[in-house]
């Protein structure tokens, strides 16, 4: 199957789980083109992936399964608030999350790397080698799983996390001001599910929303219905997102239609939980803000920064991974690996994706 073949097939599927939009499927493939950008053809394409990577990565597939993140990669990270007001980081997108082996996880994450360094906005990831950065991932998966899960608390610990949640690009006056830019194009009514998702969780009873279609944002999403309440309420902005929920890609890969996994993950994994994420059967929403929503690879410094970076994010695989019973075959698994075998097998999917991008954009 090519790709264009794999794309047209995954997309039919998609539309039978959802309404899908037309303009952000035409962002979706007018990112995913971009020759200088690879990085967005690889965040665009997971359904190829989970079509490919059984093949690709031979006896990986037979690792022990587990609820895992599925399109787990270096932009699927972000903070939020919990309920005591603490700034925690983690996995900030489960869309995808099904019963998969532990090791897609990992080596769509450091498949990841290799792609984002060629990004323009790759920052201090251009610094750091390959090998280190796997070993960096691995070695923080397994210490992780060893202790039963640290969640990332950024209040008293994790100096460098907490830099770059609060780096100039996070800055509250320019959040605000980029977000309600979405206020300039022409008013929506959401469905009525994705308007009860959008104000279920706002303030104060009587306020009354502006909703907006929310363009643009991700890669992965794109052409799935999502949606944007905002309010000015006690002197500032207010701003809810709401999105639909779909089957992961993997149920596609496999021929089937079972329902998304996103809030048993979310439920599941050993982190501070974010009092404002909702995952129901049709939509899923969030609260927005500056330090609630993605943290972008522009932000990052040294290659030291990156590597402690690289570490967390292999912890916090581990934190999610944690949260399923078959969590306590992993080590062992790991055990019987050769050393190199999460770089071998990312190389080998980047391989992959890099043949599918050429060949798709001619």
């Amino acid at each position: 199957m090519t790709f264009q073949e794999a794309t047209d097939g995954y997309q039919a599927w998609l539309g039978t789980h959802c309404v899908l939009d037309a303009d952000g499927l035409g962002d979706k493939h007018a990112k995913m083109r971009k020759a200088d950008d690879p990085f967005g053809f690889f965040r665009g394409s997971y359904y190829r992936w989970a079509q490919l990577w059984p093949g690709v990565c031979g006896d990986l597939a037979a690792a022990p399964k587990v609820l895992a993140v599925g399109d787990l990669h270096v932009e699927n990270f972000g903070t939020w608030r919990d309920t005591d007001a603490r700034l925690c980081w983690g996995v900030n997108d489960f869309d995808e999350a099904d019963e998969l082996p532990y090791a897609n996880d990992l080596v769509r994450l450091a498949a990841s790397v290799l792609f984002a360094r060629q990004a323009a906005a790759a920052g201090g990831l251009k610094a750091v080698k390959f090998k280190p950065a796997c070993e960096a991932i691995l070695t923080a998966y397994g210490d992780t799983l060893r202790a039963g899960g640290d969640p990332f608390v950024l209040e008293e610990r994790h100096a460098g996390l907490r830099a770059l949640a609060m780096s100039a690009d996070r800055d509250p006056v320019e959040f605000w001001k980029k977000l309600t830019k979405v206020l300039a194009t022409p008013s929506v009514a959401p469905p009525e599910a994705a308007r009860a998702a959008l104000t279920a969780d706002l303030p104060a009873a009587d306020l009354v929303p502006e909703f907006r279609r929310r363009p643009r944002v991700g890669v992965g999403s794109l052409g799935k219905a999502r949606y944007v309440a905002l309010v000015q309420w006690g002197g500032g902005w207010v701003a809810r997102d709401a999105k639909a929920v779909t089957p992961p890609a993997t149920a596609w890969a496999a021929g089937n239609a079972r329902p998304s996994r996103m809030a048993e993950a979310v439920r599941g994994a050993k982190r501070c939980p974010d009092p404002f994420y909702r995952a129901g059967p049709a939509w899923v929403a969030r609260r927005l803000g500056p330090r609630c929503s993605r943290v972008e690879l522009a932000g990052l410094g040294t290659a030291t920064d990156v590597t402690e970076l690289l570490r967390a994010m292999g912890a916090e695989a581990a934190n999610v991974h944690l949260g399923d019973r078959g969590a306590g075959a992993i080590l062992g698994d790991l055990s019987g690996r050769p050393a190199d075998w999460l770089a071998d097998a990312a190389k080998a999917m980047e391989a992959a994706t890099t043949a599918d991008g050429a060949a798709w954009r001619g």
